[in-house]
């Protein structure tokens, strides 16, 4: 059974996301938390999927497509709908156009040098990204509703998407770099 597990935890991110996004059309904070408690879920299976998988040597290739896809699907989906609902707009759209823009560029040059059979590592700065796009999601989420345990709920979270987007174009950079050796 554990063998399944981490493909199971990638699923379930694919099947909650629109629930998580469904979320957004109900007005009240009650559906504010229950984002947040299903946006957590998923960014927690977002790092046990790939931790169990590693840990137990129990990767596999369905893991290995489905995971990072899931990922973006769910960053890409969620950005999407902050925008929409009004929890990022204006300038705070640049750091969310950021980094959709970094996910495409990326999955485009794995997929470009794959075939090659060329590998292109996650850094340790890129998972530092990660990890702090994901806080500034959930603070996003909850938006101002968070207000009554931490004030100016939104405003934090769209300051850590932008410390988060400069990551991404440090990042982004670095991988395409390393990309463009390649490519020559």
């Amino acid at each position: 059974m554990l063998q399944h597990l981490p493909n199971i935890l990638t699923i379930s991110r694919v099947v909650l996301l629109p629930v998580l996004i469904g979320l957004f059309f109900i007005e009240g904070a009650c559906a504010a938390w229950m984002a947040l408690w299903v946006y957590i879920f998923c960014a927690v299976t977002d790092f046990l999927d790939g931790w169990i998988a590693r840990k137990y040597n129990i990767t596999s290739g369905i893991g290995t497509f489905l995971d990072p896809i899931s990922d973006k699907i769910m960053v890409a989906a969620l950005l999407l709908a902050l925008a929409t609902f009004d929890r990022l707009d204006g300038y705070w759209m640049i750091p969310a156009i950021i980094i959709l823009s970094r996910e495409f560029l990326i999955a485009g040059l794995r997929e470009y040098l794959g075939p090659q059979n060329i590998k292109v590592p996650v850094s340790r700065l890129a998972k530092w990204k990660t990890g702090l796009q994901m806080t500034a999601l959930g603070f996003l989420v909850i938006g101002d509703y968070g207000d009554v345990l931490v004030p100016d709920t939104l405003f934090i979270g769209q300051v850590l998407l932008s410390l988060a987007a400069l990551l991404t174009l440090i990042t982004g950079w670095n991988y395409l770099k390393i990309g463009l050796i390649h490519i020559k």
